[in-house]
Order: structure tokens, then C-alpha cells, then sequence
């Protein structure tokens, strides 16, 4: 059974179980869950169980459902995960669940409800597991030990658990004669099997062995075997549904036993009245379970840890400080995944504040390179000059102002990983001196004769079309092929609207926090504004809209006013939602009227206009843009 447990706010201490049944949480009663917290809307998130997998889906909150932080629509939970609703903190716990291996191969008679009348062995008694000097060997104890040869030799040499587990049964068939068999290994618990595998005579391994669950429980617990050879004559199984359908006389049930801890069964039964065990048997089968116990246990770890490592390596396992889950994140996370073992060059493209450098700081932490340095250079920030001793260093009198010797960031980041940020602005001179460095791994400093052997990989990142910048002459075309080997366009963030209401929320978390103010989310109104703008400066113009909401607001909610006045700008909000705020519908169509007026007087010359209105032409021609105004314009001038 999965549980939420609470350590923070009004259910702290608490324990929620999880059932295959959805549960919803929210401010209102009705709910599954009820968390008496104004930051908590009143249907605020459900979690629910499909497929096996708990799964969160946040029910358009209005400060949204966090997991580890980071605020989601709907995710896939994972034992350990903290949840964050409104000021209350939960933990998923999931406890471990063994998959059954064969599993229709044994079937449990339920009705059982006692052993009756048994012959029990413990292990302190068992012939073969003593001293067998004392002993005067009889011909069927030398068939025995020629048994238990055979069967040391078999679990040495065969690969699997469920082969090993035919080669027990099959050799077991042969000294005994039982006709129906069956292993069970179990870690936790009397009914928690994580393999069973049956055996019946007639018609080969893998077909279904009802089992006596009475016994097989008493042979766990106790570790002892048991042997009970006339079961219609004992009271507790004369009425069984087992004992009367397949005429069942004889049981017999070893334990397995690793380290004095029981992992299992061996469970043996007939019934011919002339197949019985005898108490040879019960000798025999207590030492063959002694033999392939250890054997057993060790197939099954090796399969559950082979099975782990291919789910692990299926996995999108990528640690990175994006926020996003639309489906063009998603693949930017794969692309991670996929490239950060490898240690080619990365050429990232996409437009100001799309999080190129988050992408590569993330491909350089999921890399074998993550214990050593990452080093981040702005292409566009430096002069040509000094951008040549950032990256290459220079030598003690070099040029003027160059009194030490200086080591270059290519220097620097050994062993590590180079992020070049708008890489496109690069001047030629440098260009070719990057391409040497790409092709031979080596360089010298500035004003330096001494080659320097270089072991970096290089992330590059550019906001312009290096094509076109090649064939226009302006970017090296041996050197965008050789940056070009692995290739990623970041989404702009009006291509991920989906990803806009969750990175808004994590800004305003983060912000609240670092101006200590207590902000419950933010107002559906805002929220459409926030929907429904272009976001020319993508994540990072969200981030700084979101900031100043949080510094300049003065209630617990952020409100449309505290947005900056260009996203206030747009007509209509995102969603078909109709905006109730009177005050921005009266300022938009004032600044409409205003606008349309002066292009009127100026007769559609739009520099003049800005002169009457006292604005720059280029901040008139934005607002034409935001408030839509071309095609009115261009009405009044047809009319």
C-alpha cells in the first residue's frame, strides 16, 4: 500500500493510505483529502493509481501542486518524492514490490486449515547435513549421495532461475515419486512470493500445482520439513477442495534456507496411494534443499539486479534546473540523456533566454566530466582582444597591461567541459584559431611559443542562423561543420505555452521566498495575461515579469497590475477567458483612441504621429503591434 505522510501544515504527523481509487485533495470538505489552508484551492490536485504507477495531476490550482520543488501538471510518482500543496509537505512512500516470476504456475488451496497428523524434520536432524563418518552407508544412501553430487554439479552449472529451478524439479522426479512439484521463493512475509515455479508429472514445468498454503506457512515459519502421507485421513483436509478434487494423499515440503534465514519451499505431492514418501525422502529432499538454496538465491538477485540495470538504463534520468514538462521539453530532456555520456561537440541553437546555457550545464553534470570544471564565456561580451586572452590566456609582457602570466578559460576548464555562449559573434581572427583548437586539441597562449595539449569538450550556442551567417561570409564554414556534430534547437517559450503557468509559479515561489513575502499564486486574470503574450525574451522575460510582481505586489495573490505594462498591452486573454478587470479594458481602448487619433492628424505618417504623442517611433509601432491597431488603421486610411 502506497502513503502520503505529512510533515508540514494542518495533517502534519498524519498518514494518508493510497488505494487503486482516485483521491482527491483540496480546501473544500468534499474532498478525499481536506487541508483547512487558504493557499489551497478548493480542488486543488488528485492523485491516482493507473497502471500500477501513482500518478499527481494538479486540477488547475491556483499556486499549483509541486513535486520536489519544481511545480507539474501530472507526474508519475517515485517513493521518496516530496509533494508541496499550498504550506502542507508530504512524502510518497511506496513500499517495494516483488514481481511474481511463473506465476500461474502454483495456486494456494485456501481452504486449508491445518496439517493434521505430519512427520517433521528439523534441520538439526538431517542425515546428510552431519557427520556422515558415523554413519554405515546402506545402497539407497549411496543412490541418495550420488543424488545430491548430481545436483551440487547441476546448480553450478546452469545459468537462470527458472532453468535452475527445472533442473532441481527434474532431478527431484528421479528420486522421488512425486507427481506434482513446485518451488516458491518469498522475501517478505508468508504470502509475498517473488518466484514460483511448478512442476506436474504428466504434462511438464509451468503448469498451474494447487499447494497446501497450511504447510507450505508452517515450513516458513518454523523452518522445518514435513511430511504427511494419508491427508483424506486427517479431519482438517477431509472436506478440502484439493484433497477431493485431485485425490491428494501424500505431502511432502522442505524449507530452503540461506544464512538461517528461510527463502523458500520446496512442496512435493501425490496421489496414487502407492506413491508415497518415506522418510528417506524427507532426508533426502532436506539436504537437496539445503544444496540449491544458495544457488537459488543467488539466480534471483543476479536477475533482479540484470532486470534493474536495463530498467535504469531505459530510464530518462537527467539532472537539470529546467522547468518544464510539454512534450518539446521532453525531447530537449532525451536529447540530454542521449548525448551527455558521449563527448561530442554540442551546437545549441535558439533564441535569447530559451535556457541554452541551463541545457549545457545540464549535459555537462550528467557526463562523465562532472567532477571537473565547467566554464561559461560570453562570445558577445568581450572585445576581440580581450576575448582572445579569456579563452587562449597570454604570457607575462605579452601586451600592454599584461604584467603575469594568465591561464586562458580553455586552460582552466581541463579535463572539464567549455560553454561558448553566442558563439556566432565571434570575430574571424578567433575563428580560425577555435577551429585549431577543435581539430588538434592544442594551443598557445597569447604572445606565448609553447603548445599546450587541451582534453575539453566544447558546448557551443549561438541565437542567429549560422547557415545563413556562412553564406553571407560572416561565420567560418569549416568551423560550423566542425561545432555542428550534434545539434539542438531550444524551444521558444510561445512554441511551450503549456510550460508558461508552470514556470510562472516557480518564479513567483522563488521570489517570494527571497523577499520573504508570502505570495498564495497567482490570479486567474494575471495568469491569462501571462497565457496569452509572446514572450519575445522567452523564459528569462518571465522570470523578470515575475519578479517585479513579486516586489511591486501588495496582496497575496499576484495581480494583472503587477505585471509590467507591455504584456497588459493584449487584447484578449489567453484561453477564451474574458478578463473582468474594468480598469484594463478602459486604459487599452483609451491608448487605442489616442493612437488612432494622432496617425488621423499626422495622415498615416507614423513618425509624425509619435512626435504629436510625445513617443519614440519605435515604442509607437510596438503598441500598434500589441494592441492590434494595423488593421483599424488601415480601415480609417481606406475610409
Amino acid at each position: 500500500m502506497a502513503e502520503l505522510e505529512a510533515i508540514a501544515g494542518p495533517l502534519k504527523g498524519s498518514t494518508i493510505p493510497l488505494m487503486e481509487e482516485p483521491i482527491s485533495i483540496g480546501r473544500e470538505p468534499t474532498n478525499q483529502v481536506s487541508l483547512l489552508d487558504a493557499a489551497v484551492s478548493r480542488r486543488h490536485c488528485l492523485i491516482r493509481c493507473d497502471d500500477g504507477e501513482f500518478k499527481i495531476q494538479d486540477l488547475n490550482s491556483r499556486n499549483s501542486t509541486f513535486v520536489n520543488g519544481v511545480p507539474v501538471t501530472e507526474r508519475t510518482l517515485a517513493s521518496g518524492d516530496e509533494i508541496k500543496i499550498g504550506n502542507s509537505l508530504f512524502v510518497f512512500v511506496l513500499p517495494e514490490a516483488e514481481e511474481l516470476h511463473n506465476v500461474s504456475s502454483v495456486e494456494f488451496d485456501r481452504t486449508d486449515t491445518g496439517a493434521g497428523s505430519t512427520i517433521i524434520l528439523r534441520k538439526q536432524d538431517a542425515r546428510y547435513l552431519r557427520d556422515l563418518e558415523k554413519m554405515k552407508p546402506t545402497g539407497r544412501m549411496v543412490r541418495d549421495l550420488d543424488a545430491l553430487l548430481r545436483l551440487s554439479k547441476t546448480v553450478n552449472s546452469v545459468r537462470g532461475l527458472a532453468a535452475l529451478e527445472q533442473q532441481v524439479l527434474e532431478l527431484i522426479f528421479e528420486v522421488s515419486p512425486a507427481e506434482r512439484a513446485a518451488i516458491l521463493l518469498c522475501d517478505q512475509g508468508l504470502d509475498e512470493y517473488s518466484s514460483v515455479f511448478g512442476w506436474d508429472r504428466r504434462t511438464g514445468p509451468n503448469h498451474a500445482v494447487q499447494v497446501s498454503r497450511t504447510i507450505v506457512s508452517q515450513v516458513l515459519a518454523e523452518g522445518v520439513a514435513v511430511l504427511c502421507n494419508d491427508l483424506p485421513a486427517v479431519e482438517a483436509f477431509a472436506h478440502t477442495d484439493s484433497v477431493i478434487m485431485r485425490h491428494i494423499r501424500s505431502v511432502l515440503a522442505v524449507p530452503l534456507e540461506v544464512f538461517e534465514r528461510v527463502l523458500g519451499v520446496i512442496y512435493l505431492d501425490a496421489s496414487d496411494p502407492a506413491a508415497q514418501f518415506d522418510e528417506d525422502h524427507l532426508q533426502l529432499l532436506t539436504a537437496m534443499g539445503s544444496i540449491a538454496a544458495s544457488a537459488l538465491d543467488s539466480a534471483r538477485r543476479m536477475e533482479w539486479l540484470e532486470e534493474e540495470n536495463r530498467r535504469l538504463q531505459s530510464e530518462i534520468s537527467v539532472e537539470h534546473n529546467m522547468v518544464g514538462e510539454s512534450p518539446k521539453m521532453r525531447e530537449v530532456y532525451q536529447f540530454i540523456n542521449r548525448v551527455a555520456s558521449k563527448d561530442s561537440t554540442v551546437l545549441i541553437f535558439g533564441e535569447s533566454g530559451t535556457g541554452k546555457e541551463l541545457v549545457a550545464r545540464a549535459i555537462h553534470r550528467n557526463s562523465s566530466r562532472a567532477n571537473k570544471p565547467c566554464v561559461a564565456i560570453n562570445c558577445a561580451a568581450l572585445a576581440e582582444n580581450l576575448l582572445e586572452s579569456e579563452l587562449f590566456g597570454h604570457e607575462k609582457g605579452s601586451f600592454t597591461g599584461a604584467i603575469a602570466q594568465k591561464k586562458g578559460k580553455l586552460e582552466v576548464a581541463e579535463g572539464g567541459t567549455v560553454f561558448l555562449d553566442e558563439i556566432g559573434e565571434m570575430a574571424p581572427m578567433l575563428q580560425a584559431k577555435l577551429l585549431r583548437v577543435l581539430q588538434e586539441r592544442e594551443f598557445e597562449r597569447v604572445g606565448g611559443t609553447r603548445t599546450i595539449k587541451l582534453d575539453v569538450r566544447l558546448i557551443a550556442a549561438t541565437n542567429r542562423d549560422l547557415e545563413e551567417e556562412v553564406k553571407h561570409g560572416r561565420f567560418r564554414e569549416d568551423l560550423f561543420y566542425r561545432l555542428n556534430v550534434v545539434s539542438l534547437r531550444m524551444p521558444a517559450l510561445r512554441e511551450r505555452r503549456e510550460d508558461i503557468s508552470l514556470l510562472a509559479s516557480y518564479f513567483a515561489a522563488k521570489y517570494a521566498k527571497r523577499a520573504n513575502r508570502n505570495i498564495l499564486g497567482i490570479s486567474p486574470q494575471a495568469r491569462a495575461f501571462l497565457l496569452n503574450y509572446d514572450w519575445p525574451g522567452n523564459v528569462r522575460e518571465l522570470e523578470n515579469a515575475i519578479e517585479r510582481a513579486v516586489v511591486l505586489g501588495s496582496t497575496d495573490l499576484i495581480l494583472p497590475e503587477d505585471l509590467p505594462e507591455v504584456i497588459l498591452e493584449k487584447t484578449e486573454p489567453a484561453s477564451g477567458i474574458t478578463t473582468v478587470n474594468a480598469f484594463h479594458d478602459a486604459v487599452r481602448d483609451a491608448k487605442k483612441h489616442v493612437i488612432i487619433t494622432a496617425v488621423e492628424q499626422a495622415s498615416g505618417n507614423y513618425t509624425e504621429a509619435a512626435r504629436i504623442l510625445g513617443l519614440h517611433p519605435n515604442y509607437l509601432h510596438r503598441l500598434i503591434r500589441n494592441l492590434n491597431l494595423k488593421p483599424l488603421l488601415r480601415q480609417a486610411a481606406g475610409s
